[in-house]
């Protein structure tokens, strides 16, 4: 059997919230001509992928804060891989994460979880440093990512699928591809709602039991309760929330503007790289 030194291994990075789910389990399950290895075996990935009969081979996981750990780590067990990332817009990119991690029952303020004046938040302004990350990855790897970007997925799905699939050498149907959105975003409601529960209540996602049967039982309990929450904030009425937005519209536009360099640099790579491609 072929090992990874003798296939064409594409490592899909993430970053998350650049519609990754979207693409593992809408999107790559539909792709011919490639081996597809799911985000749920990631921790067997230096075992499965060898063992594949199969030239080329598709993994994909959801990194972010911890990219540069998780590159090194890929780069030992797959050295010659061809490294894939898609990057969002910087305000909306760290507005969605920050979404998130109130939904996970993270209770925080927005200026705490991205602090761009300090640089004390949960992420790092050297998180949203694309160009930072592009450099660093295609250092790690030694060849520069196949780079993408979200908007171009939200505006024109077909053609965002249809140039990966090409870059990565697969064929894909899009006719047999659903580009219905796979969940939306939860409430203003919704989501004070949980910033609230989280003053009476430790509700973020943790690992409570070494144990597995355990911790799965703890997972679930904490899932039904983190989402009753949510769905119970829908019917209650908006006075019994504060007012203020969860995020500042201004808070999302100095950072935009912060990061307007960082942006155009990420514009003039994509065009950059289609121009090499065709």
């Amino acid at each position: 059997m072929p090992d990874s030194l003798e296939k064409h291994i594409f490592l899909h990075l993430g970053m998350g919230k650049t519609g990754t789910k979207f693409l593992q389990y809408k999107v790559f399950p539909k792709f011919r001509g490639i081996c597809y290895v799911q985000r749920t075996r990631y921790r067997r990935w230096d075992r499965i992928i060898p063992k594949l009969d199969c030239e080329r081979v598709l993994a994909s996981n959801e990194f972010d804060r911890q990219m540069k750990r998780e590159c090194e780590k890929l780069a030992r067990s797959f050295p010659g891989a061809v490294p894939i990332l898609v990057v969002r817009r910087h305000g909306s990119y760290i507005a969605s994460q920050y979404r998130r991690f109130v939904k996970n029952g993270y209770r925080m303020p927005f200026q705490a979880f991205f602090d761009l004046k300090n640089d004390r938040g949960y992420f790092s302004i050297a998180d949203l440093s694309y160009g930072r990350q592009l450099a660093m990855i295609g250092k790690i790897f030694g060849t520069p990512p196949l780079f993408f970007i979200y908007e171009e997925l939200k505006t024109n799905p077909k053609a965002f699928v249809k140039e990966m699939a090409d870059a990565i050498g697969a064929e894909v149907d899009l006719e047999k591809i659903d580009f219905k959105p796979r969940h939306r975003s939860y409430s203003e409601k919704q989501l004070k709602a949980m910033l609230a529960a989280g003053k009476y209540l430790n509700l973020k996602k943790r690992r409570v039991f070494k144990n597995p049967g355990l911790h799965l039982l703890w997972r679930l309990y904490m899932g039904t309760l983190r989402y009753g929450i949510l769905y119970v904030a829908k019917f209650l009425p908006y006075s019994l929330f504060p007012r203020s937005p969860l995020i500042e519209r201004e808070d999302l536009n100095l950072i935009d503007k912060y990061f307007e360099e960082d942006w155009q640099y990420c514009l003039d790579y994509r065009k950059r790289q289609k121009v090499t491609q065709k």
